[in-house]
């Protein structure tokens, strides 16, 4: 017996549970149909009419919408918070906690979902986070104005603080950092004026950059001996400067890895190559690398994961194509004579400065740092007694340990 003549079977009214049955599924299978199509016309008429928006927290934008989190009304009025120490160092920030939650933005309403699930995949569980932004209408004009919106708050909030970022497996910044400001540097009489005045032509020069064709990077090279203050330097110039320290370790990176990671740093910051002498591809070609003509061989050959940064790489990414642009490239190294030539011209390294031992000028502007209400004359006679000090940062120790002990003693007194 084929289905056909069982189907003529059960609705011929022999068997009236079976037919019965039959019928109910068959109405049932209707009904539960024709509830879904109110729900999928609903669903299609949202997809038609709106709009959305999605990052993840593995995209460095994550952190700039929570930033702009931070500087809008609405956030008074959200109930459901979470306390974030991410954004504002040990500063604690409120922003919105996982869920659904809703606010206007140039008259329209918009709505924003916040997702947190634990990832088990793997060795180590991982929270993966996400935020998607809904609101009404088609043109694609307006989350462009959205997404505007958060970048020029992250810029300002860049411009407002400096931070220190370091890379694994992804930039991330340093909590702890405090960037040194400007007065805290003692240099010679002159060339913090000139070094100041240099970026700043840089910094405005950006059109007639362009317009010339050259790339929009300058390089600077800070050498000397240790102590000399060229790392302090660096942090006193991003900061009076507004912008971030991204810091570079050669020995961390592969030819691609670096570039990779270069292609993730945003315009307006400091990258810093610390102690470049001391690292492998900043080193000087030996004339028996290499030979002339057709036969050159190719210094610091060989697979490039396995043997870090080459010289090549490094070159690429200050002057190549994937050179990041609006940026600072500053190098310190304590012996300038084993750097590698290429490195050292023009387009790479633009300005040089040498900081070297401490003058007595020098260090009589820091003792009256330490000791504002000291006369000059005072100053002087403790820079003579302490004339073995030969770099600032010798006589800086010099001085903490000065002004501990005139604590103690005051301390005592008080006592």
């Amino acid at each position: 017996m084929n289905v056909l003549e069982m189907l003529k079977n059960l609705l011929s009214g022999q068997n009236q549970f079976a037919s019965g049955g039959l019928l109910l599924m068959i109405i049932g299978g209707v009904a539960a149909y024709l509830r879904q199509v109110p729900l999928q016309a609903l669903a299609w008429v949202r997809g038609q009419a709106t709009m959305m928006i999605t990052v993840k927290d593995e995209d460095v934008a994550f952190a700039w919408v929570k930033e702009w989190f931070l500087e809008q009304k609405f956030l008074r009025h959200v109930r459901r918070l979470d306390l974030d120490t991410t954004l504002r160092s040990d500063n604690l920030a409120l922003i919105p906690a996982p869920g659904k939650h809703w606010f206007w933005r140039a008259g329209r309403p918009f709505i924003v979902y916040f997702s947190r699930t634990d990832d088990t995949r793997g060795w180590t569980a991982r929270r993966v986070e996400s935020l998607t932004f809904l609101t009404l209408g088609r043109d694609q004009a307006v989350l462009r104005q959205f997404v505007d919106e958060i970048i020029q708050c992250h810029v300002k909030n860049i411009q407002a603080r400096s931070s220190l970022f370091v890379f694994d497996e992804g930039w991330n910044r340093v909590k702890g950092y405090a960037p040194r400001t400007l007065d805290s540097v003692i240099l010679g009489h002159t060339d913090k004026q000139q070094l100041l005045e240099d970026i700043r032509k840089f910094r405005a020069s950006k059109s007639r950059y362009c317009r010339l064709g050259v790339p929009y990077h300058r390089g600077y090279l800070f050498y000397g001996p240790p102590g000399t203050g060229k790392t302090s330097l660096v942090s006193a110039i991003a900061a009076s400067c507004g912008m971030s320290l991204y810091l570079i370790n050669l020995e961390a990176f592969n030819d691609r890895s670096l570039m990779q990671a270069m292609n993730d740093i945003p315009a307006n910051s400091v990258i810093l190559f610390e102690d470049i002498d001391c690292m492998r591809s900043g080193s000087a070609r030996a004339e028996s690398q290499y030979t002339a003509g057709a036969n050159r061989k190719r210094p610091n050959s060989g697979d490039p994961s396995k043997f870090g940064v080459t010289l090549s790489g490094l070159l690429n990414v200050l002057d190549g194509f994937n050179a990041p642009e609006n940026v600072l490239f500053v190098m310190t190294s304590n012996r300038i004579e084993v750097l590698d030539s290429a490195l050292l011209r023009p387009g790479r390294i633009d300005y040089r400065l040498f900081l070297g031992k401490a003058s007595t000028e020098q260090k009589i502007e820091l003792y009256r740092r330490f000791f504002p209400e000291a006369s000059q004359l005072q100053a002087k006679d403790f820079v003579e007694v302490h004339g073995s000090t030969q770099t600032m940062a010798e006589f800086q120790g010099v001085l903490l340990a000065l002004e501990d002990e005139c604590a103690a003693l005051e301390s005592f007194a008080a006592f």
